[in-house]
């Protein structure tokens, strides 16, 4: 009988490890970011959902306390139905304008060639590059009663109209400033998007108004989906160009929070309004992107 080779044993066979060792050095790496994200984000909301229970007294101020009387008086007082109506449908009306503008501009923008190509992303990303409040002022020059909008209405025998201290003036403004947090996702999905897919399409006499709906937009969707989340969760909070294009009358959600702190320091009302605005705004976009992504995956199989 043949003999059989054994290999000699250099060192005993390693242990299994547990599972928790094996996930060990991701939390290790992990961890510095957490403990940033608990102190900067966590713990602030926290205390600002905890400060909703708090009850105020013009004399000494925010009282410990808990109660919802703050919860009630923004949810059953119709002041505050309007200020939430007017901030969502301006945050609604400005999503759906980026989202077309921003789409079209994106696709154009994938067709050009270089240099242009360059030039004219610089160009839609440079209201990034100047100060929200510089921006803010520019537009309330270009819209107010002299401004140079109403200069050339008068000069063809219209106007003037009143368009500062309007819904218009906000909306104008803040899609112009949410349209590049469009283009850039749809451009990214654009740049997935193989060119020989149309090319077939029209070889097989599909018209290029067919060719876009069908071929191109449906693959446009998760662009469209993760910039118009972020266009509406950002015009929903934003607060420089509602105080400065909207005035002291049209108020919206942010500028409501802005004034209960430092106006009449309220602080429990205005981390009330504050939360109420989060969770609406995550219930909204968590909505948005359920229902959409459901269309999406069922028009793709």
């Amino acid at each position: 009988m043949a003999e059989t080779l054994q290999v000699p044993r250099t060192g005993a066979a390693p242990a299994a490890r547990a599972p928790w060792q094996a996930y060990a050095p991701m939390w290790v790496m992990s961890a510095p970011a957490m403990l940033l994200f608990v102190a900067l984000v966590l713990i602030p909301l926290l205390m600002t959902l905890a400060l909703t229970f708090y009850q105020f007294d013009p004399a000494s101020g925010p009282i410990a306390a808990f109660q919802f009387e703050n919860y009630k008086e923004v949810l059953f007082d119709a002041y505050f139905h309007t200020i939430f109506l007017r901030t969502f449908g301006i945050s609604l009306t400005v999503t759906a304008i980026c989202a077309v503008v921003g789409t079209f501009e994106a696709y154009v923008l994938s067709r050009m060639g270089d240099p242009w190509r360059s030039l004219f992303l610089l160009v839609i990303l440079s209201p990034l590059l100047v100060s929200i409040v510089v921006r803010a002022f520019g537009w309330s020059m270009l819209l107010s009663s002299g401004g140079l909008i109403n200069q050339a209405f008068e000069l063809v025998g219209m106007g003037p109209y009143k368009m500062e201290y309007t819904n218009f003036a906000i909306v104008v403004a803040l899609a112009h400033v949410m349209l590049p947090f469009m283009v850039i996702p749809v451009w990214t999905s654009l740049q997935r998007l193989d060119p020989q897919t149309e090319n077939a399409a029209l070889s097989l006499m599909a018209s290029p108004a067919t060719t876009l709906r069908r071929i191109v937009l449906p693959q446009l969707v998760p662009g469209i989906l993760s910039g118009s989340l972020m266009v509406f969760g950002l015009s929903a909070s934003a607060f420089a160009i509602p105080s400065l294009l909207g005035g002291r009358r049209l108020k919206v959600a942010a500028t409501a929070v802005y004034d209960q702190f430092l106006s009449s320091l309220n602080w429990p009302l205005g981390a009330t309004i504050a939360v109420l605005l989060l969770v609406a705004n995550l219930i909204v976009m968590l909505t948005y992107y359920r229902v959409l992504d459901r269309r999406y995956s069922r028009s793709m199989g």
